[in-house]
């Protein structure tokens, strides 16, 4: 199909704020597609960034929003049957597809893929690997899960035959229940990690397995799969049946790939292939978890040619993605953060860089429990360990969350709950009363209390 024919097609997206259907927007239009879309909660940045680029928001889900008649329709996972706007595209016998089949169809098909999976660290990896292509030159397409700072868009068609993407484990549509990764079939792949999450669609871990294993199956042998040395559960998998040949990563460990740390905030760390130092990485991120995400990042650019000592230089002006440990304020000595960790392990691991980072200065954690998972109370005790390098921990308790969050002071004792944004506010006003580091955690806006905290402090 040329540009010109795809200039004349409409594609409508059902779900278009969420971050993947968001980029997936983005490309559309690029593509030369008239481009609209609907969705229940519109907030930044990703209405920001559609608005921006010129594509029609339609406030929540209703017939109506179909009245144009688009040629192709994109369902997202978060819609089920009884939703209005479902049922319209299926009683007018519109075209409709999944994000992940439309994208596998219209950009992937051709494109060596570069896909970056696992419970933690994909849009972070993702935007480090689109990143260090771009450094070289490659000027690689991709669609992260945010918006890493060095490109300001969460995706783009690019210009090169290398397509970065983050790999979700979570299903495509109502009609497709497969992990959206299932798609994609990569060339190279990153396997950070693999814990128990996504409890509303997962019933254990064996069942995450099962679904990293389809994607192991996709990848040819010709590819390549980068996966840390200490991740069992990514071996679980990989023993299950692998044709593709892999390489290991390790922090100070050894390890065919190894990072060993100059600081041990993870600020500054050294690189190492097969027992040769290839540079050091200084930045400003910190955490091992990031020092882990490097070191994948710079082992599967060497797939596409990118020499390890070509690609460190490149992280040294990497800027992260919008929305992991992003400074949103710095005043009188505070500090506040907004942070997308929602994960027990997640909000561990960037609670502790923090802390590497910060000394004994005081730390204030807020947490949302916004995620399915979180929101059927499948993580408890491990919440409130994750709290414990805070020296005060909020947690947010909504009327709707499901389950009484009190069960977790048997484990941290430093926990404190609040059921109003209020109640929060004023209590962050009441600890900033002298230097201090604020961080916010939460995958969702948090019922605007960025913007409110801004106000207040």
């Amino acid at each position: 199909m040329t540009a010109n024919d795809q200039s004349r097609l409409h594609i409508h997206i059902i779900g278009i704020c969420g971050t993947f259907m968001g980029g997936l927007a983005l490309i559309a239009r690029e593509l030369g597609y008239q481009v609209s879309g609907s969705d229940q909660n519109v907030y930044p940045p990703m209405s920001t960034q559609l608005e921006q680029q010129g594509i029609a928001l339609m406030r929540g889900y209703r017939a109506e929003n179909l009245d144009g008649a688009p040629d192709i329709v994109v369902i997202g996972n978060a819609l089920s049957r009884g939703n209005p706007e479902v049922e319209a595209v299926l009683n007018r016998d519109l075209n409709y597809l999944s994000g992940p089949q439309w994208l596998a169809e219209h950009v992937l098909r051709h494109k060596w893929v570069l896909a970056v999976a696992g419970t933690h660290g994909k849009t972070t990896t993702t935007s480090m690997l689109s990143w260090i292509l771009e450094y070289n030159g490659l000027k690689p397409g991709f669609l992260v899960g945010g918006i890493p700072v060095n490109f300001g868009v969460s995706a783009r068609l690019g210009e090169s035959d290398f397509f970065v993407i983050e790999a979700d484990e979570y299903d495509c549509a109502f009609f497709d229940k497969r992990s959206k990764f299932v798609h994609y079939r990569p060339r190279t792949a990153v396997l950070n990690n693999l814990e128990y999450d996504h409890a509303d669609i997962f019933e254990d871990l064996d069942a995450i397995k099962k679904q990293f294993h389809h994607l192991i199956r996709t990848i040819p042998g010709s590819g390549l799969i980068v996966a840390p040395a200490a991740e069992q559960h990514i071996s679980d998998v990989l023993s299950m049946g692998c044709w593709t040949p892999v390489t290991r990563t390790a922090i100070g460990s050894e390890s065919e790939w190894q990072a060993d740390l100059l600081r041990s905030d993870g600020s500054a760390f050294t690189v190492c292939f097969q027992g040769k130092q290839q540079g050091e990485v200084s930045w400003n991120l910190t955490g091992l978890h990031n020092v882990s995400n490097a070191l994948s990042a710079i082992a599967a650019a060497r797939h596409v040619g990118i020499a390890p000592s070509d690609a460190v230089p490149a992280l040294a002006q990497f800027k992260n993605v919008k929305r992991r440990m992003e400074v949103i304020i710095r005043k009188n000595g505070v500090t506040v953060y907004d942070d997308f960790a929602h994960h027990p392990t997640a909000i561990k691991t960037t609670l502790d860089g923090l802390r590497k980072q910060v000394g004994s200065e005081k730390i204030v954690a807020i947490v949302e429990p916004r995620s399915n998972t979180m929101r059927l109370g499948i993580h408890t005790q491990s919440l409130a360990e994750s709290l414990t390098a805070a020296d005060t921990a909020i947690v947010f308790q909504p009327d709707n969350l499901g389950w009484d969050l009190s069960c977790l002071k048997q484990y941290n004792d430093k926990i404190i709950f609040h059921n109003t944004l209020d109640d929060i506010i004023a209590m962050v006003k009441a600890e900033t009363n002298k230097p201090c580091h604020v961080l916010l955690m939460s995958n969702g806006s948090f019922g605007g209390i960025y913007r409110r905290l801004q106000q207040e402090l």
